[in-house]
């Protein structure tokens, strides 16, 4: 058997909490999947329409390391209409294969080996890994349902040591749908400028809220200067498998991602930017009558879950509802194998998404309305069962 000639850190790596579950799914008839975390709508048309018409012409070839100019434009244009920020196209963004690059792009630009990033979890499952990754450290802090999920600055602040080289926010949360106020947010900015650290703002959720306040980091006075945001098409309109994302932030910070960006992929795909570009001038429209979905099923399943006796925060971002399972007297691990095997209903463990999500589940409203209600009425069956 020949030794492995994995690195210490990729071998380290746990998979992913996610993954497992897609695979068993994969193999049985009949499966409701809530797990996946992407829209079940197509593109909208003049989206699709406008990558078909790149092609046609020939925009096959690379483009810019930052992306066509057209687009970090758009981009700019869109961020300081939306929320008051000013970006300067040509040295304050780059174009990514999607904010899982950026993500990427900003801890190998920023980490020195063991340099520590603060994260409040549950989180995105991808957060700490990219942080390893890249040679540093994740220190997870965490929130809780009692507290809505609200990163509570105080912890934050007190797990600040000398290697802390930055904050890692992603509000709208996944998996939780928490939505992070303003205060707490300028609490936050304090404590990073008091410390002179970075915060990245992971906002690829932004558009999808409900009733709620959403705050862009960095429109916060003094903060855009400390400041990465990291933004992206996929969830607004409908564009997972374009792979098409952006960061923003300044300039010498954007410049060393850029060249990272040019020595790893070079440049996002082509018909893809074209694609980002139209869903900016066009997708308004498209984007509401999703969002007015979402929250129809938003609604019905935190209702529902609450209904059968699983405590669940009321989301106010993204498409996912967080319910407890501690009173059930399983683990989260084995709630959803057996709620998948028996009843053929594809959930995530929260604990894919740190120890703080430990005893929760999270379960996507990003699929047929119909659906959601089918898989309801089997949670109910199981849960009458255990």
């Amino acid at each position: 058997m020949p030794k492995s000639y994995l690195n210490k850190t990729v071998s380290a790596l746990k998979p992913s909490g996610i993954r497992k579950f897609f695979d068993i799914a994969a193999t049985m008839d009949d499966v409701i999947s809530l797990g996946i975390g992407e829209p079940d709508f197509t593109t909208p048309r003049p989206i699709i329409d406008a990558g078909i018409r790149a092609l046609e012409r020939g925009e096959t070839h690379y483009t810019s390391n930052h992306g066509i100019m057209e687009l970090r434009q758009k981009i700019a244009e869109h961020l300081e209409g939306l929320y008051g920020v000013h970006y300067d196209p040509a040295t304050e963004i780059v174009v990514t294969v999607g904010v899982s690059e950026a993500l990427y792009l900003t801890f190998s630009a920023i980490l020195d080996p063991g340099d520590e990033v603060i994260i409040p979890t549950p989180c995105f499952v991808s957060y700490q890994a990219e942080v390893e990754l890249a040679g540093g450290k994740p220190v997870e802090v965490f929130t809780n349902m009692e507290d809505d999920f609200q990163p509570d600055p105080a912890v934050i602040e007190k797990a600040i040591t000398p290697r802390t080289k930055a904050i890692l926010l992603g509000y709208p949360n996944n998996p939780t749908g928490a939505v992070a106020s303003r205060e707490t947010l300028e609490a936050i900015g304090k404590i990073a400028e008091m410390h002179d650290i970075l915060v990245i703002s992971d906002e690829i959720y932004d558009r999808l809220v409900y009733d709620h306040e959403f705050v862009c980091f960095p429109s916060i006075d003094g903060m855009q200067e400390r400041t990465v945001l990291l933004g992206g098409f996929s969830k607004s309109y409908a564009m997972t498998g374009w792979r098409i994302g952006y960061a923003a932030g300044p300039a010498d910070i954007i410049k060393g991602l850029v060249r990272i960006h040019q020595y790893s992929v070079m440049s996002a795909p082509t018909m893809s930017q074209y694609g980002a570009l139209e869903a900016l001038r066009l997708g308004e429209p498209y984007l509401q009558d999703m969002l007015k979905e979402y929250n129809r099923r938003r609604i019905m399943i935190h209702q529902g879950l609450n209904d059968l006796g699983l405590p669940t925060f009321e989301p106010h971002g993204a498409f996912y509802a967080f319910p407890s399972i501690h009173n059930t007297g399983l683990t989260d691990e084995a709630f959803a194998e057996k709620l998948l095997l028996e009843e053929k209903v594809a959930v995530v463990p929260g604990s894919a998404f740190g120890k703080a999500g430990t005893g929760f589940l999270r379960l996507s409203y990003a699929t047929n309305y119909e659906l959601i209600e089918q898989a309801l009425e089997r949670i109910g069956h199981f849960l009458k069962r255990i």
